[in-house]
């Protein structure tokens, strides 16, 4: 087990506080609470103060070493506040604290043993939440001490055997830092920014970064990000070779990295044939414009092309220059009336 990272303030050394005084009495009550107890049994007299806290101190030193989920701390709080209340009672009753101590530091031991148990860091990287423990020791919590950088698939370079441990971590295989993944140019390339150990459940982002001009590379200053990606999954497709380079993925809790991963994109081979006739036809579409609207018009034919077309002489064609006879003659008809109207008006 890959442990430990100290959070905290203050940054206490095993050595120093394996006394009893700092067991899991002291991390969940105050001196208030313990000094109110010992005056509830012994009254205010100072030798007699001094042995009721020597005894309740002693009654828990059993708890010292105890190891303890981060996300239990809230019940074993609780049960901290009900046993003190409960020697209050016995307190009250005219009870003796000798048998009072122990009899409630064992109830307190069985507490703790039923409570969820810390997980083990899971190798090989990861900032693992789900395994921080509290220690009652120094009243502090721990992690795994583990590299944010996840290893993808096994390298064989400088891999003596299967099994070999590699990048200083004890009992992991020899992984390479950065995952190869070969695609066809064409097709279609998937990244899945996914763990091995549990990640929380809510807050939870993914972030997505490319290092371009097919640079294999884990230094932060190359990387762009990369539009459009924010799940735990990305896809290219079609590949280009211009996507040959470095993708990395952050996973972040609450805008905290917990993991990065690595991905080298070879991009190999000409384009299969059925995808390129599928992508001359597409851009076929995309560059076309529509052409002016044909419109088929009837032939309306001028009265030389009738006379010089003696098959266009139809019978509707004859009534229509019988009619335009008639309506020009009336025209000119009613214009010499009018004239003639006119002029004799005058006289």
């Amino acid at each position: 087990m890959a442990l430990v990272t100290l959070v905290g303030s203050t940054v206490l050394f095993p050595l120093i506080f394996r006394a009893s005084t700092w067991a899991c009495l002291f991390c969940f009550t105050t001196h208030e609470e313990r000094l109110h107890v010992c005056q509830m049994f012994v009254g205010t007299e100072g030798s007699k103060l001094g042995q009721c806290k020597d005894a309740l101190t002693a009654a828990f030193e059993g708890l010292s070493d105890m190891e303890i989920n981060y996300d239990e701390r809230s019940h074993l709080h609780d049960a901290f506040t009900q046993m003190t209340l409960s020697l209050q009672e016995v307190a009250a009753a005219r009870g003796s604290f000798k048998a009072a101590f122990p009899s409630a530091a064992a109830k307190m031991k069985r507490t703790i043993h039923h409570l969820k148990k810390v997980q083990d860091c899971i190798l090989p990287c990861g900032v693992q939440e789900a395994t921080r423990r509290f220690h009652c020791w120094g009243c502090f919590s721990t992690i795994c001490d583990l590299p944010l950088d996840c290893p993808g698939e096994r390298a064989e370079l400088g891999c003596q055997g299967k099994g070999e441990a590699c990048a200083g971590l004890p009992g992991s295989p020899c992984l390479s830092p950065v995952q190869d993944v070969t695609v066809k140019r064409g097709d279609q390339a998937l990244f899945s920014c996914i763990v091995g150990f549990q990640l929380p459940e809510s807050e939870l982002t993914y972030s997505w970064k490319f290092a371009a001009g097919g640079l294999r590379t884990q230094d932060v200053s190359y990387f762009r990000d990369v539009p459009g990606a924010h799940g735990y999954l990305a896809r290219i497709r079609p590949v280009q070779p211009t996507h040959r380079g470095t993708f990395s993925c952050v996973i972040l809790h609450d805008q905290r990295p917990l993991a990065r991963l690595y991905f080298y994109l070879n991009v190999t081979g000409p384009p299969p044939p059925g995808e390129t006739e599928l992508q001359v036809t597409f851009r076929e579409v995309m560059n076309w414009t529509p052409r002016e609207a044909e419109t088929i018009e009837p032939w309306r034919p001028s009265l030389g092309e009738l006379l010089a077309r003696p098959s266009a002489l139809t019978l509707d064609n004859l009534f229509l220059i019988a009619a335009t006879a008639a309506f020009v003659s009336a025209g000119v008809t009613m214009l010499v009336w009018v004239f003639f109207r006119w002029y004799l008006s005058g006289d």
